[in-house]
C-alpha cells in the first residue's frame, strides 16, 4: 500500500551561528534530503517537508530531489498540510534531525496502521523525545489518515510531529523497539550539530548502501572493493560524486595523449585509474541513496577506454574489439547480463588489464586477439546460459 512521508525542517541546530538541523551536511547532501531519499526508497510516493521558513538550502534540496523524480513539496502551515496530505493512505512521520538506518525505514514502509519506532529509556537514547516512563520515540512513526486528520483539526500552532506522536501513543499505536546496539553504533541517532552528523555518517557509510549495483569482470573483483574502501573517507570529506566523475573523464582524456605518442602502457594505466574513479563516483552516489546513473555520463569513461584501445591497436581488429566490449559494457551497466556470473562478463576494465599484461610481455597483438575471443564468449554466456 502506498504512503506519503512528512519530514520536519524547522528546529535550529546547536552550531554557531545556528542553522537548521535539516540543513546539516550528511552523506553528500542536506540531512532532510537524505531523509527524503530514504523515505522514497522505502516506498513513499510523495514527500512533504514541514518548514517554518524557506531557506536557500531547502529550496536547492527540493530542486535536486525533484530532478531525481521524487515528488516533494514544502509545507508552511496547517492549511497547506490539510490540503496536500493524502486522505486515503498512511503517512510516514520522520523526526527533525533523525538519522535512522534504511532497514528501519523499509520496515515502517511495509507496516500498516499506526506504528511507532521506539527505544528503551537509557543514556544512549537521551536525545530522543520521551513518550512514557520507559520508552522514547526513535524518530519514525507510521500514521493512519484518521489519526492524522483528527490531529490536524485541533493542532493549532503546536508542534506537528510531537503532537502526532503523543496522539498515537494515546491511541495505543503498535511499537517496534530499536535494539540498543543500533543506538550505540549510530544506526539510529538524533543529531543537533554538524560534528554529530559527521560522527554518525561514519557508521552509516561503514554499513554501506543497499542499492549498489552488481558488476562484472575486474570492476566487480578489484575496482568495486577498492571503491568501497575509499568512498567513506571521501564522503566524510564532502567530495561530491559528480566531481569525482568529472575527474575520471578528464583523466581518461589525458590518458589518450601518451597512447597517441606511442606509449600505450602508460595510457592504459591512466585509463585503469580513470575507471577506478568512475567506480568511486558510483559508490558515492550509492551512499547518498541516489539512483544509479544510467545516462550518457555513466558511459563516458568506458567509452574513452574503448577509444584508447582503438588508438593503441590501430587496426580493424581493435575496432571490432571495441564494438564487442561496448555491447558488454551497456549490458553490464543496465543489468542485462542474464544469469552470467561476474567472472564471465568480459568488461572494458578486464580487457584493459589483459592488454597491460600482454603489453609488458611484448604480445599486445595476441592480447587483442585473445580479448576478442573472450568478449565473444562473454556475450554467449549472457545470451545462452540457462538459469540454475
Amino acid at each position: 500500500m502506498s504512503f506519503a512521508a512528512i519530514l520536519s525542517a524547522s528546529r535550529a541546530s546547536g552550531d554557531s551561528p545556528p542553522g537548521l538541523r535539516a540543513s546539516l551536511y550528511f552523506a553528500g547532501q542536506t540531512l532532510v534530503e537524505y531523509q527524503a531519499r530514504q523515505a522514497a526508497q522505502a516506498g513513499a510516493d510523495r514527500i512533504m517537508i514541514v518548514v517554518s521558513v524557506i531557506t536557500p538550502a531547502l529550496s536547492q534540496a527540493v530542486d535536486r530531489l525533484s530532478a531525481d523524480g521524487i515528488a516533494v513539496a514544502l509545507v508552511r502551515d496547517m492549511v497547506s498540510m490539510v490540503r496536500d496530505a493524502p486522505r486515503d493512505s498512511d503517512v510516514l512521520l520522520v523526526a527533525d534531525g533523525a538519522i535512522v538506518s534504511q532497514a528501519h525505514f523499509d520496515a515502517m514502509g511495509a507496516a500498516d496502521g499506526n506504528v511507532m519506532l521506539v527505544t528503551d529509556d537509557s543514556r544512549a537514547s537521551t536525545p530522543f523525545e520521551r513518550i512514557d516512563a520507559g520508552q522514547r520515540w526513535a524518530g519514525l512513526a507510521r500514521i493512519s489518515p484518521d489519526l492524522l486528520f483528527g490531529t490536524l483539526d485541533m493542532i493549532g500552532d503546536w508542534d506537528l510531529a510531537l503532537t502526532l506522536v503523543r496522539t498515537a501513543v494515546q491511541k495505543g499505536a503498535r511499537r517496534i523497539t530499536v535494539p540498543q546496539d543500533d543506538l550505540l553504533e549510530g544506526r539510529v541517532a538524533l543529531v543537533e550539530t554538524q560534528a554529530q552528523a559527521d560522527l554518525v555518517a561514519q557508521a552509516v557509510t561503514a554499513v554501506g548502501a543497499v542499492q549498489a549495483q552488481a558488476r562484472g569482470g575486474i570492476e566487480h573483483y578489484l575496482l568495486a572493493p577498492v571503491a568501497r574502501i575509499v568512498s567513506p573517507s571521501l564522503m566524510r570529506m564532502q567530495v561530491p560524486a559528480m566531481q569525482v566523475r568529472i575527474a575520471a573523464i578528464a583523466l581518461g582524456a589525458v590518458a589518450l595523449v601518451p597512447i597517441e605518442l606511442g606509449w600505450p602502457l602508460t595510457g592504459f594505466f591512466l585509463l585503469l585509474v580513470a575507471l577506478l574513479l568512475s567506480e568511486i563516483s558510483d559508490r558515492l552516489a550509492d551512499l547518498a541513496l541516489r539512483a544509479p546513473l544510467m545516462n550518457w555520463l555513466a558511459f563516458c569513461v568506458p567509452a574513452i577506454v574503448l577509444a584508447g584501445m582503438v588508438f593503441a591497436g590501430g587496426t580493424t581488429m581493435a575496432a571490432d574489439l571495441a564494438l564487442l566490449l561496448g555491447i558488454v559494457m551497456v549490458a553490464d551497466r543496465w543489468g542485462r547480463t542474464g544469469t552470467a556470473r561476474p567472472w564471465m562478463i568480459f568488461t572494458p576494465g578486464t580487457a584493459l588489464l589483459l592488454l597491460i599484461l600482454t603489453g609488458f610481455l611484448g604480445l599486445m597483438v595476441q592480447g587483442f586477439r585473445t580479448a576478442i575471443l573472450l568478449a565473444i564468449a562473454s556475450i554467449a554466456a549472457m545470451l545462452l546460459r540457462r538459469p540454475e
